[in-house]
């Protein structure tokens, strides 16, 4: 352990974090340039011609191109818009993406919201009430909504494990959430907790899945969860989430309650379409653990017998 910890402290050094995220910056600034050059390309526009529709210098454009440019988003919507390229054509990460799926991107942007699902399930292959997904119910929704009271006592009832992801992927990780955040940000996380559903979903046949609020914003790994699990949306009103969240012992929303409940209110709001794709949904509000158990396995019995 005390050698892990001296890893870590000399690979977290801010000279060699600086150093990567340098290359890492410069490596983006090379992609970009190329881009940029390619879409002119296809676009059969000259330096000269895009210069002079997007309002930046040859030169400038030059340095861009060359991988050697530090640009501005307002500039860059320009030289997008001058070539009538989508702009996150240019500042997506990775390799060219496929035609078709440049052309399936431009079809399904066009389809009304109920012709998008449906295409996703056709897609997926998946149904609503896929026998094989039965065994595995992940639980979705925010902190305080009562995901691991309620998980645990599915998973007793059902006589199966109750898994936590987040403590899955401190395992997948070898650290705490806290260093993962610290040392990897956001994009770490992210990448762990699809190790972790993928290796969750490989090994458990049978299992209560309890999954961090965040996951359904993530589309890959929430489009894993769907595709394998039976997804039940644990929800609440605002002020209950709020209120359990004290009750475990964090205090942050209540310096500002009027903002914290805002910010919950909103983020709520902007993740709700994402819930609903849920199979279930059971509202934990003004109930007690058993009348929310009973509910739920009910609507279980019901969701089983008609797959």
């Amino acid at each position: 352990m005390h050698d892990m910890g001296q890893f870590r402290k000399v690979f977290s050094s801010p000279a060699l974090v600086e150093a990567g995220a340098q290359d890492r910056h410069g490596d983006y600034l090379r992609g970009l340039g190329e881009r940029v050059r390619d879409w002119r390309a296809r676009r059969g526009m000259t330096r000269k011609i895009l210069s002079r529709d997007c309002g930046v210098s040859e030169r400038y454009l030059a340095q861009l191109e060359a991988g050697q440019g530090n640009i501005s988003i307002a500039l860059l919507r320009q030289i997008a818009a001058a070539m009538d390229v989508p702009l996150h054509e240019l500042v997506r990460d990775g390799a060219e993406r496929p035609v078709e799926l440049q052309l399936l991107e431009h079809r399904l942007a066009r389809m009304s919201p109920d012709e998008q699902a449906t295409a996703y399930r056709l897609i997926s292959g998946s149904q609503p009430a896929a026998r094989e997904r039965q065994g595995r119910i992940a639980l979705v929704g925010l902190r305080g909504a009562g995901k691991t009271t309620l998980g645990r006592a599915l998973a007793a009832k059902l006589d199966v494990a109750f898994i936590r992801l987040d403590e899955e992927v401190e395992r997948e990780a070898g650290m705490d959430l806290g260093e993962i955040f610290s040392l990897s940000g956001q994009a770490g996380y992210r990448r762990f907790e699809r190790q972790a559903l993928e290796r969750i979903v490989r090994d458990h046949g049978r299992a209560v899945i309890e999954t961090g609020g965040s996951l359904v914003s993530e589309p890959g790994t929430y489009g894993l969860l769907l595709e394998t699990c039976l997804t039940v949306w644990i929800t609440a009103t605002p002020e209950d989430h709020m209120t359990r969240v004290i009750a475990q012992g964090d205090h942050r929303p209540i310096a500002g309650s009027r903002e914290a409940m805002d910010d919950l209110k909103r983020i709520l709001a902007g993740r709700e379409t994402l819930y609903r794709k849920a199979d279930l949904i059971i509202d934990t509000s003004g109930r007690k653990v058993n009348e929310s158990l009973d509910d739920l396995m009910a609507r279980l019995a019901r969701l089983r017998a008609s797959a």
